[in-house]
């Protein structure tokens, strides 16, 4: 087995970034470099995040190693002295070392951690930020892009080389320290994970109190139905604001459009616009179009390619915007009527669940043979909601002994942080699969709240994390980023917290792989003494402030909208947002009733058609076959024929055309009433029709 678990959780962990980029990316509308570089940022990241276990395996072994070794040499020299006189000696216990199953040979992981850790950090703080500027560019050459990346990056780089200078000025003035390539690297990694630790210990504290008050909101379905409607509120007037935008934005395109003939140098700058236009708007734009007159017959003002650069830049921004929006709409509208059909079925007797609307997706063997109305109801009314309490305790607890472990983590004699105590007990028994377990849950539960953290974060709408494929480049990159920032400090707060760090611990062990290529924080001793010791402490008031919901309220005051009970501007939201889903699920039960009549239309009377069309085709047959004996009787039986299936001819065009349809106020129009007044009048009279049974009085 060695090697063999470093190697499956490599190709494992590949397939979940795959896996998440698939669900907020897009793999056939954005660009390969743009996929291919949140992919390598995400992998990276969660590679770090699942290897790291390992690495504290493979590091307890090698201790133990040493350990057994030392006492060897120690215990020899005192057998020799003892011989030689009557002291009885005293007797050393040698505990075998045994091989973890993970155990990665010596060598290995200092090169892959180098690798990992590189890429990740030219990653973020060079090539992402560049690419994240070349994807927002609203240029229309390879020149232009890169020339307007490069100058929305100048302050940016700028900022790092300032805080790289200011270090590096510290280290030569410093009377103790010599500068080399060793030092130099040590102190840009000391500045990134200063940068890193900074963001990370802010993101935290949010999430250690929010996941768990998350899941124990969502246990009560009151509560969770009332922050829908609140959602349902802000979402509306946001879609409402990108529909206005992107009306606005395309009102100009138009306007540009018209203005710029076929043969202006500039049109196919015009053209690159509008094919990034949705398809409606393309098709109005393409009717107005007069390609016959040219740029120069009248005296016009025609815009520069600098501000075509910029509407460019617009009408990407407003059509992502819009078409996320509107998916997250509807995302929010079936979340809401789940809600509403779980608060109905709650007060059911007969303990099956019933959806207010059949669901469009197929019926699969686990919804047919597991899944069933019965276990559903008995899931979503009874269990759900105490497996979600279960869980929120759980998760509380975690969230206390992460504080507290963070607070006294640099405390060794006597152990305070509990981590530290939970992988030193396992240590003496050498459990490898329960250390790399519990290495493994505490990483996963401190990467979910700051990662979730992440997703959930938006910052005016300048970048924004959505599901079903509709995250744009700028954000995905920016999350890349983030992740690669935040995923090397919080891995080596984590060692902190089990005492596997020597530069915080002052313990003379051994260190991991991933500890040994940061490099020695003893070139910045304000840093490893002061700043990774005692800003993490600060995670205690953070914790406080969002357990009260401070930023929440202060947002609120601010006026920024959010939900909070005892305001009255959360109530009118909230009313408003009900109003909403009710009127959408109206619509929804007037296009299902629809629906509904037109398949039983289909059912009760298309086997009259078939009926119809065989006896025309017998009576059609019996004609020529009389047509050879007689033309005299024949004439006669063909006018009797011809009269009787005149009637029943019409009769079945009447049924035919008179389809069911489902009478709306606001989409029936005086053209539809008057373009085809004879066939479709009778089907509208025939739907509205009270009884279907005497569809033929009026006939």
């Amino acid at each position: 087995m060695s090697g063999a678990a470093l190697g499956i959780e490599i190709l494992l962990v590949f397939f979940l970034a795959l896996f998440l980029l698939h669900r907020y990316g897009d793999f056939r509308k954005q660009q390969r470099m743009v996929l291919f570089g949140t992919l390598l940022a995400w992998y990276l990241c969660f590679l770090i995040v699942f290897i790291l276990p390992l690495d504290v395996s493979t590091t307890i072994y090698r201790q133990c190693q040493l350990d057994h070794e030392e006492q060897v040499s120690t215990v020899s020299p005192i057998n020799h002295t003892t011989a030689n006189t009557s002291v009885t000696p005293t007797k050393r216990v040698l505990q075998p070392c045994y091989k973890p199953w993970s155990y990665i040979p010596e060598g290995i992981m200092p090169v892959f951690w180098r690798v990992v850790y590189w890429t990740s950090q030219c990653l973020t703080w060079l090539l992402l930020p560049f690419m994240q500027s070349y994807a927002r560019s609203g240029g229309f050459s390879i020149t232009g892009k890169i020339k307007t990346a490069l100058i929305e990056n100048a302050i940016y780089y700028g900022t790092y080389l300032l805080i790289f200078g200011s270090l590096l000025i510290y280290v030569a003035v410093h009377p103790k320290l010599r500068l080399s390539w060793y030092e130099l690297q040590t102190i840009g990694i000391t500045a990134a994970n200063t940068w890193g630790l900074f963001l990370l210990v802010l993101l935290l504290g949010y999430g250690l109190v929010e996941i768990p008050r998350s899941y124990w909101n969502a246990s009560q379905h009151g509560h969770l139905l009332i922050k829908t409607y609140f959602k349902a509120s802000k979402l509306m007037t946001e879609k409402a604001d990108a529909e206005e935008n992107l009306e606005d934005v395309m009102e100009e395109v138009r306007k540009v459009s018209e203005s710029i003939k076929y043969n202006h140098p500039l049109r196919k700058c015009i053209d690159t616009i509008l094919r990034k236009c949705p398809l409606d708007y393309q098709e109005k734009m393409g009717r107005n179009m007069d390609d016959y007159e040219d740029f120069d017959e009248k005296q016009n003002t025609y815009p520069t390619e600098k501000s075509l650069v910029k509407l460019h830049k617009q009408v990407i921004y407003a059509v992502q915007r819009h078409n996320r929006t509107r998916v997250q709409w509807q995302i929010l509208l079936q979340q809401a009527i789940h809600l509403e059909d779980v608060a109905k079925n709650e007060t059911s007797s007969s303990h099956q669940f019933v959806h207010s609307f059949p669901s469009s997706e197929p019926v699969g063997w686990f919804t047919r043979y597991i899944y069933t109305p019965t276990a559903e109801w008995y899931w979503e009314c009874l269990l759900k909601r105490w497996f979600y309490r279960l869980l929120a305790v759980v998760l509380s607890l975690f969230s206390v002994a992460v504080v507290w472990s963070e607070c006294t983590f640099f405390s060794t004699r006597p152990v305070l942080s509990l981590f530290a105590v939970f992988i030193q007990l396992a240590e003496r028994d050498y459990n490898y699969l329960y250390i790399e377990m519990a290495c493994f849950i505490t990483i996963f539960f401190l990467c979910t709240c700051v990662y979730s953290t992440v997703f959930r974060i938006r910052v005016f709408n300048y970048y924004y994390l959505a599901s079903h494929h509709q995250t744009d480049a700028y954000s995905l990159q920016f999350s890349g980023m983030l992740f690669c920032r935040l995923t090397p400090p919080l891995c080596l707060n984590f060692l902190g917290l089990i005492h596997m760090d020597s530069a915080i611990s002052h313990q003379h062990k051994l260190q991991t792989a991933y500890t040994s290529i940061m490099g020695s924080m003893r070139v910045l001793s304000f840093i490893a003494d002061g700043f990774y010791i005692y800003y993490p402490m600060l995670i205690v008031i953070l914790c406080i402030a969002t357990y009260f919901s401070l930023g929440t309220r202060c947002l609120n005051l601010l006026g920024f909208q959010q939900f909070v009970g005892d305001n009255e501007m959360t109530s009118d939201l909230i009313d408003e947002g009900k109003e909403l889903i009710r009127r959408e699920r109206r619509k929804r039960q007037r296009i299902e009733d629809g629906e509904t009549r037109r398949r039983e239309w289909k059912e009760r009377y298309g086997n009259q058609r078939e009926d119809y069309t065989a006896r025309n085709r017998s009576s059609h047959e019996m004609k020529e076959t009389s047509y050879s004996d007689s033309v005299n009787s024949s004439s006669r039986q063909a006018k009797y024929s011809r009269s009787g299936g005149r009637a029943e001819r019409d009769c079945i065009e009447l049924l035919q055309d008179a389809e069911p349809l489902d009478f709306n106020a606001d989409t029936l129009t005086d053209d539809a009433v008057d373009g085809e007044s004879g066939r479709h009048a009778g089907g509208r009279y025939l739907s509205m029709s009270s009884s279907r049974s005497r569809i033929f009085d009026d006939v």
